[in-house]
């Protein structure tokens, strides 16, 4: 078998056979399929796309390329949850220990931010002394010990799709449905979890733009699930403003900490209720997704949930008076209020996602390269969403920033972001549809 031939059999249109797939991925771990004919392969992808066997062969075949996680000891159920990325995106901080406190283990590998969406590592790691750089064997105990765990990836798993996506990233082949699910599935088939629930986003403030993009990745997610038996639930969620009213780091910390005393904005608590309802359903430990929710509501509301977030800090090295004391993480210097003008009162009608996370990246909060640095204490905090109703001369959001610069910088798209109306305006739904 030759390489050039399984390029020109996916360029004419022709389904690969698992035996393909193989020749391909094994090339690519040994490296005698060299950078341009990988290349060359992902562009044919990307113009023909994949059966959902084809992709289903492509998903094992990453997963399998290097170590695959054995959680059996842990339980017969071990879940995870994965995000397509947003714009304040902190859901993971609020759902992992919640499920932790509802007895569903929680084996959680996460990744930093890139481009305009914040990663959950990047988050933790403004907790003082918390470690996400933790061995594989420390992470199967600690979901042993406390019932979670939240790690950065690691190398070890399904190297196969870190040396294709390395590939995708400059090739301009990373939006490609096929390519992106078996990207995701594969690595959380690795992680050795078999409950696993996926929020795909949708909006200005995702990769996917439109519901539709977003459905049909959902689809396919859920459909190579069952194809490797790996059950997978998927909820499409709304990321055309940011979740919640956070974005940035530290701010997004005492934001979920908020949440999961019970007192978090709408649309994030609706959210974390949403995919953990799903889950303890999909587990068995509620009847229905009512009594899910009310259990979850009462773990929340008695403390129990927020002491499970304080035993993760603890177990991973972190300072848990955070809690308490937000002051103890990295806090910007100035506050400046970003102001409604006129006098009337205006309904938001609009908040582009995009541009928020774009301007917090101008105030120092995003990365344009994996390794750049980042500033953990920058970031925005909206006054209000679609449908809330302000008053002129009142704030629309708080902009927190290291010097009057940096906010004179990100003025010009945080003024962008935002569009009103004269009259009330419909809150947004966050949840859109459900893919099982």
């Amino acid at each position: 078998m030759r390489m050039v031939d399984v390029i020109l059999a996916k360029r004419s249109g022709k389904e690969h056979t698992k035996q393909e797939i193989d020749f391909l991925l094994n090339g690519v771990m040994t490296g005698s399929v060299p950078d341009y004919q990988l290349a060359a392969w992902l562009m044919a992808v990307c113009w023909q796309g994949m059966s959902l066997e084809e992709t289903a062969y492509l998903t094992d075949g990453m997963c399998k390329s290097g170590e695959v996680l054995d959680l059996s000891s842990v339980g017969p159920l071990v879940a995870d949850k994965h995000s397509t990325g947003g714009v304040g995106d902190k859901t993971t901080l609020v759902f992992v220990p919640l499920m932790a406190a509802a007895g569903l283990p929680m084996a959680k590998l996460s990744g930093r931010g890139l481009g305009h969406t914040g990663g959950t590592i990047d988050k933790l790691e403004a907790i003082p002394g918390f470690k996400t750089d933790i061995s594989i064997d420390q992470f199967i105990k600690q979901v042993k010990d406390i019932g979670m765990a939240i790690a950065g990836q690691t190398q070890e798993l399904a190297p196969a799709d870190g040396k294709i996506y390395a590939l995708r990233d400059v090739t301009g082949t990373v939006e490609s449905v096929p390519l992106i699910a078996a990207s995701i599935v594969s690595k959380k088939a690795a992680a050795g979890t078999n409950l696993i629930i996926l929020d795909v986003k949708c909006g200005r403030g995702a990769f996917m733009e439109t519901e539709e993009k977003a459905q049909n990745l959902a689809r396919v997610m859920v459909e190579v699930g069952k194809l490797i038996k790996r059950p997978i639930t998927a909820v499409v969620t709304n990321m055309e403003q940011p979740l919640g009213m956070a974005v940035g780091h530290t701010l997004e910390v005492i934001e979920a900490i908020e949440t999961l005393k019970g007192k978090g904005p709408g649309d994030l608590h609706e959210l974390t209720l949403s995919l953990g309802s799903l889950a303890l359903v999909k587990a068995g430990k509620a009847k229905d997704e009512e009594a899910a929710r009310l259990k979850l509501t009462q773990l929340m509301e008695s403390g129990a949930a927020l002491e499970q977030f304080r035993k993760l800090i603890v177990a991973q090295g972190g300072n848990p008076d955070v809690i308490e004391k937000p002051e103890l993480m990295p806090t910007a210097k100035h506050e400046f209020d970003l102001l409604l003008p006129g006098t009337g009162q205006k309904w938001i009608k609009h908040i582009d996602g995009r541009k928020v996370a774009e301007a917090c990246k101008i105030l120092g909060a995003g990365r344009t390269k994996k390794d750049d640095p980042i500033n953990l204490a920058v970031g925005v905090v909206l006054a209000g969403k679609v449908g809330s109703v302000i008053q002129g001369g009142s704030s629309l959001a708080t902009v927190h920033a290291d010097s009057e610069g940096e906010y004179d910088a990100a003025l010009p798209l945080l003024n962008e972001a935002f569009s009103f109306s004269d009259v009330p305006v419909a809150m947004e739904q966050i949840v859109k549809a459900s893919v099982v």
